[in-house]
């Protein structure tokens, strides 16, 4: 099953790119904050696409209630840059977990080795307080669903 609700998020480090700034990304780093952390399949396509531009259009609304906004998929950091650059920027970091490890941690990976859409909301304590993990994957949670699981965080 892995880890779900009530859990201490497993803790990693990994390599991001924020508006062009290449680094690296500590989860335990943003203790103190909500974090919410968006597991998807694939740089590009129809869906990941929706959801990403969907989360940056109210990107402003999560960091409003202190929560910082994570996108990770198993791309690398070129392709993140070039999706971002063909999607007009996105303002939040975008994480290459290129061996899946994170995505394993967090019992993401699905069939065939794939990501399946998924998303954590993190407390400041580092507790998860809210996880998804779809089955198909053609569908993504709303903005408004997620900004009631960091507002329940406060």
């Amino acid at each position: 099953m892995g880890v779900g609700v009530g859990d201490l998020a497993p803790d990693f480090t990994i390599s991001g790119v924020d508006r062009g700034e290449r680094g690296e990304y500590t989860l335990s780093d943003y203790r103190g904050g909500t974090v919410v952390l968006v597991f998807y399949p694939a740089d590009n396509s129809p869906v990941c696409t929706a959801q990403l531009n969907s989360y940056n259009n109210d990107v402003g609304q999560f960091a409003d209630l202190g929560a910082t906004v994570f996108a990770i998929s198993p791309q690398d950091l070129d392709k993140h840059e070039g999706f971002s650059a063909k999607q007009g920027g996105f303002n939040f970091p975008m994480f290459a977990d290129t061996n899946k490890s994170v995505g394993e941690m967090y019992d993401i990976v699905g069939f065939l080795g794939f990501y399946r859409r998924s998303i954590f909301v993190i407390d400041a304590d580092g507790t998860i307080s809210y996880a998804h993990r779809s089955v198909a994957g053609v569908t993504y949670r709303p903005v408004d669903e997620l900004l009631d699981a960091v507002k329940a965080t406060h």
